[in-house]
């Protein structure tokens, strides 16, 4: 508790103890002003949060000058580069203008649908009580075209199954038949496809399905579903994920993130939180993609040393000290980290300033300088990959050094704890892993598309909250990695899922799983169906 003085006090005090008083108590107002300033960007990053746009997008027309001091890149005048010059408001009474519409989207939207012809015409003598004696003769038609949607079809299929028996022998013969999918079951690939896609790839919970199912006159309980579910992705689709697993070891660069949920009857005190992993194929590879998900109790680093035990090559990951932990028991494994986790912590400091100040700030010139790298970046997207890595050692990797030296500049002028300070410290602790993009054109900048490959499963427990039980988690972790791989290699999932379920029972007893190769969502022999049509196909 602060001591209080009386003016009769003070003057009581000899002069060496009243500045050694004021020099403390200047000590304490600059250390309360330090706290006040982040408890107030703390709550504006809070109230940012929870009105604010989620975007992340840095705007800014600028252009970094870069110049070479003693052998160094560092960046050029730096009072200038974060200079915002004052607005132009000559003009701010002109509507923004239109994008031009796009020419030939129409056809382009309607290629590759089935066409059904209805024609209206006239009776001749409609026709003659028109024209009269003058006769009439016929145009070439006027055309306009229409959507027409036909909703969802439900019918009893009665599979009446022809028996012989020989007449001088006991033996009896059944005709060829599909096998059930679950024995006793009334569930068809067709219906359980149905409801895989709707709530794996569309987001739709059980009890939702089971309601529109009621409006059709469809009486089938979530309690059904939910069994139907787990049994399909325990007992057909699990031998795909598993094939897809050891497919995965055959990469050079996978990418790794996780996500919390809650599982119901897991046996552990309500509230306690689980994980869904995700593990995926890395971005540069243009086809053949793979994503898999896997639902585990915690999130310690025994879960992807065990996941990814027999993978070796570069892992891009964000910044979690579990894969690090790996990195250093192996040697053949390589951690590469995530510029977007880099540039989110200076975005959340500049959003957290008022407006005025934000072009001002250091973080706003971080975000600027990740941004010219990520603009370099780009230029080299459709390269080849050694091609790729030769550039990036040419354009991008200056910008990177230039990056972090000025970083090293810039930190001890941040207050500690701050946001701007959070994201210099991030970017200094993970600099040896932010630039092992710069030595392999296989490996991505970030790790977005694993955030993307996780975020059909984040926007799904928006709506189911939680899961019930853990043989549940496991199978959705199965599905949805069965989702997520068919939406990255450009199929329809639910017609891929309907296949799925057809022919995977037909080859449970077989000893060779060669038959996986046919069905994988890359095979050439793939149903037509399964495949959404190209753009080439499209024009």
């Amino acid at each position: 508790m602060a001591l209080e003085y009386t003016e009769e006090k003070l003057n009581s005090l000899d002069k060496e103890t009243v500045i050694q008083l004021f020099l403390s108590q200047q000590e304490q107002l600059r250390q309360i002003d330090h706290n006040l300033q982040l408890v107030l960007e703390q709550m504006a990053d809070l109230k940012r949060h929870r009105f604010g746009r989620s975007s992340e997008k840095h705007e800014t027309g600028e252009q970094i000058s870069f110049m070479e001091v003693d052998g160094k890149i560092v960046f050029f005048n730096e009072a200038e580069a974060v200079s915002v010059e004052e607005p132009d408001n000559s003009q701010e009474d002109v509507p923004p203008r239109r994008p031009k519409k796009k020419q030939g989207k129409r056809e382009e939207d309607l290629s590759g649908l089935p066409v059904v012809v209805v024609e209206h015409s006239m009776e001749e003598k409609e026709l003659a009580e028109k024209f009269g004696q003058e006769g009439w003769k016929q145009l070439p038609d006027e055309i306009y075209r229409r959507y027409s949607f036909t909703p969802a079809k439900i019918e009893v299929e009665e599979h009446h199954v022809k028996v012989y028996a020989g007449k001088k022998t006991e033996e009896v013969v059944k005709a060829p038949h599909p096998e059930c999918l679950l024995r006793g079951s009334l569930v068809s690939p067709s219906l359980e496809a149905a409801v895989m896609n709707a709530k794996y790839v569309n987001a739709v919970p059980l009890y939702r399905q089971e309601q529109e199912f009621e409006r059709y006159g469809l009486h089938i309980s979530r309690q059904n579903m939910a069994n139907w579910t787990i049994q399909c992705a325990d007992r057909y689709l699990a031998v795909l994920y598993d094939y897809l697993h050891e497919k995965m070891y055959g990469y050079h660069v996978l990418q790794a993130d996780e996500t919390p949920v809650l599982v119901n009857k897991d046996g552990r005190p309500a509230g306690s939180k689980s994980y869904m992993w995700v593990y995926r194929t890395g971005q540069m590879y243009a086809d053949r993609q793979i994503v898999l998900y896997e639902y585990q109790r915690t999130r310690n680093a025994s879960h992807p040393e065990e996941f990814l035990k027999d993978f070796c090559g570069i892992c891009v990951t964000d910044g979690y000290q579990v894969y690090h932990t790996m990195e250093n028991g192996r040697e053949d494994l390589k951690i590469a980290g995530c510029w977007s986790h880099a540039r989110r912590r200076f975005d959340e400091a500049v959003k957290a300033l008022p407006k005025a100040k934000q072009k001002d700030s250091r973080a706003y010139l971080a975000l600027t300088m990740i941004q010219a790298i990520y603009r370099e970046e780009k230029q080299l997207k459709e390269l080849p990959a050694k091609e790729r890595q030769n550039r990036r050692q040419l354009s991008v990797r200056p910008l990177v050094e230039a990056y972090f030296t000025w970083v090293r500049e810039n930190i001890p002028k941040v207050p500690q704890k701050s946001k701007s300070w959070e994201g210099f410290n991030y970017s200094l602790n993970q600099e040896k892993y932010l630039k092992v993009f710069l030595d392999d054109g296989e490996v991505p900048m970030d790790n977005n598309a694993a955030e993307q490959s996780i975020r059909g499963f984040c926007i799904g427990k928006k709506n189911w909250v939680m899961i019930d039980t853990v043989a549940g988690a496991k199978s959705s972790a199965i599905i949805y990695s069965i989702a997520e791989t068919v939406k990255a290699n450009n199929l329809k999932p639910y017609d891929y899922f309907e296949y799925l379920l057809t022919e995977i029972p037909k080859h449970l007893d077989d000893t060779d799983r060669s038959f996986l190769d046919d069905l994988l969502p890359w095979s050439p022999n793939l149903p037509a169906n399964c495949r959404k049509p190209s753009k080439d196909e499209v024009k």
